[in-house]
């Protein structure tokens, strides 16, 4: 007899939790409609006011077992499920986003597909100082194969005295040494007023870490028809980091390359922090095409090599590294930049497949 008795019970407690679960999804369709009506009067979402009203309601007709405050812990869990319910219903997909776009986005840059499925190399020295100097890293790219280099001819520098680059005239000497030597050239455009005069020497335009969240600039990089290698900033989320790139896309552009390149953390042991698993984690929320730098990441020519092949082996579509044909010399960075000889020491160790286009 017990044992049917609680057999019924629990039949009942079945059936009652069924009921809640159809009223429950029927208050959720409520709230959702009630987000719509919202949504056209401009009206913000969440109202404090209300939803004390209902907890009053709720709890004067509370007449037990539970206590006030759990009926309330309840139902204001209930309440916040809705708010976020309403938030989905009205949340936009990213341009940028895997839901949006699901198969990857392949980037031309004067016929090297960024995002192919292939790794792609690029590299050059940090600042544009001179024709010669430009020159002869193009010259050693070139004999490798490779296809990209990049150069700063603007430079967003920590300190006001540091050099600021060439500006229009570096831009000059890289147009002149792609053409010369059958290269592609990377760079970084500062200002939304030099976007206009960059398009006319470089294949790609590069917006810095500093600048990642400059929204004028990336709003201009957006209104132009040439690639964007988009960095992240140094104390940028991920989330930040893709609706930056969601600024360029939403503007038309939507040949976007995604660079990490090392976040700020305490570690004083390298430049930044390499978050090598930005990578995976970009490719998977995003249809672009991921690089990473491994020269402004770490910091350290003894650390290129060894980050290098985990970008590679985490799926980066490519690799950027700082060469300079005297790095002691160097007007910037010189701590950090290869010269020519561990250039083709770095190459040779890397070891690409043959097989691999770069």
């Amino acid at each position: 007899m017990m044992g049917k008795e609680l057999e019924q019970l629990r039949n009942r407690v079945d059936e009652i939790n069924l009921q809640l679960l159809s009223l429950i999804n029927e208050r959720a369709e409520l709230v959702q409609e009630i987000g719509r009506v919202k949504e056209t009067q401009g009206v913000y979402r969440y109202d404090p006011v209300r939803e004390r009203a209902m907890l009053d309601l709720i709890k004067e007709n509370n007449n037990g077992p539970f206590e006030n405050s759990t009926i309330e812990h309840m139902f204001k869990e209930i309440f916040k499920a809705g708010l976020e319910l309403q938030k989905d219903d009205h949340r936009k997909a990213l341009l940028v986003s895997r839901k949006k776009k699901s198969e990857n986005t392949i980037v031309d840059i004067n016929g090297e597909q960024i995002g192919n499925g292939q790794p792609h190399l690029v590299f050059g020295p940090c600042a544009v100082e001179s024709y010669e100097q430009v020159a002869s890293v193009a010259e050693a790219v070139k004999a490798k194969g490779l296809k990209l280099l990049r150069g700063g001819a603007f430079k967003p520098r920590t300190s006001p005295y540091d050099f600021q680059g060439l500006g229009v005239e570096g831009l000059k000497i890289l147009k002149r040494v792609a053409d010369e030597y059958g290269l592609a050239v990377i760079s970084e455009i500062v200002s939304p007023n030099d976007m206009e005069t960059a398009v006319q020497y470089l294949d790609v335009i590069q917006i810095g870490a500093r600048n990642m969240q400059n929204f004028e600039l990336l709003k201009a990089a957006g209104q132009i028809n040439k690639p964007v290698l988009l960095k992240r900033g140094m104390s940028a989320t991920i989330e930040e980091f893709i609706n930056a790139a969601e600024y360029i896309m939403a503007q038309g552009n939507g040949q976007i390359i995604l660079c990490e390149r090392g976040i700020r953390t305490y570690e004083k042991a390298t430049r930044n922090t390499l978050d090598i698993t930005a990578v995976p984690i970009l490719k998977q929320e995003t249809h672009l095409p991921v690089m990473v730098d491994v020269t402004h990441s770490t910091g350290r020519k003894d650390l290129l090599l060894p980050a290098a092949k985990a970008a590679l082996a985490i799926g980066a579509d490519g690799v950027m590294a700082e060469v300079h044909p005297d790095p002691a010399v160097a007007l910037s960075d010189s701590a950090q930049q290869m010269d020519l000889n561990q250039f083709d020491q770095f190459m040779n160790a890397l070891k690409l497949p043959s097989q691999i286009q770069v």
